[in-house]
């Protein structure tokens, strides 16, 4: 499941925000939205082990955190049900594709987001690079989704022992200098590194304020605000755990 630690709302309708940037960035950060809550929520009970239409899909905020809640469990607990690969699914998805959520991860291997949230062909825009680091060919994939095909949902989702986080954790420390353009993501990550912690507390708390420092990042592009600010686009922190294979919300 994913995680409800901050005791999100279920209701499936789009948020109605009296002071729409703030109040739902706001909500991403604490796991509650003004009015409707937009949040990842755990699947009610059946829910995640009963097969689905694979049409339609999920269009508000709301309803592709459930739909991501909802595979997560089915992941967890071993009963993907490995959606949309039918050859209908195939055939249709040659005219165009509308994917309801894009998740910006990172690169390892360990986490790929259509096994984590159990979804299938056409369901996810997924656009990854070591430690989720942002340059301007990520940041136009990502706004690519979002502004061109009109995703509800953005998940920022980093991970348990992320290498990246790691190698910028030590390098700091050490003052050593990675190859090549490796040395690039450090340098990207080194900003938020949590200097509070020691040893592996410091990377695994790292590894949380690189997705916030990332999710922050992509609330204030002009764009992205103004789909946030209609309630028509939520942008979420989240982590996955390799441990329990969990995925919760950060922040």
């Amino acid at each position: 499941m994913i995680s409800t630690r901050h005791a999100p709302s279920t209701t499936p309708t789009t948020p109605t925000l009296g002071t729409p940037r703030r109040s739902l960035l706001r909500a991403a950060l604490a796991g509650t939205a003004a009015t409707a809550g937009v949040a990842l929520t755990a699947p009610s009970a059946g829910a995640a082990g009963r097969p689905r239409a694979e049409r339609p899909r999920p269009t508000t905020p709301d309803a592709a955190l459930r739909e991501l809640a909802e595979g997560n469990h089915r992941w967890r607990t071993f009963r993907e049900q490995h959606p949309h690969e039918t050859r209908t699914v195939r055939e249709a998805l040659v005219s165009g594709q509308h994917p309801f959520a894009l998740v910006l991860g990172c690169i390892d291997s360990r986490v790929p987001p259509e096994l984590a949230f159990d979804q299938g062909l056409g369901d996810l825009m997924t656009v990854r690079s070591a430690g989720q680091v942002l340059d301007e060919a990520v940041l136009g994939s990502v706004c690519y989704g979002a502004l061109e095909l009109d995703i509800p949902l953005i998940l920022v989702l980093g991970h348990q022992s992320c290498g990246a986080v790691k190698a910028a954790v030590e390098t700091e420390e050490s003052g050593g200098h990675l190859p090549a353009h490796i040395q690039y993501l450090a340098d990207e990550i080194r900003p938020v590194i949590d200097h509070s912690k020691e040893g592996a507390e410091r990377v695994d708390s790292t590894v949380s304020a690189q997705v916030e420092a990332v999710r922050k990042r992509l609330a204030a592009e002009p764009d992205l605000a103004a789909r946030v600010d209609k309630g028509t686009l939520a942008i979420v922190g989240a982590r996955y755990e390799l441990t329990t294979q969990l995925v919760h919300r950060i922040g």
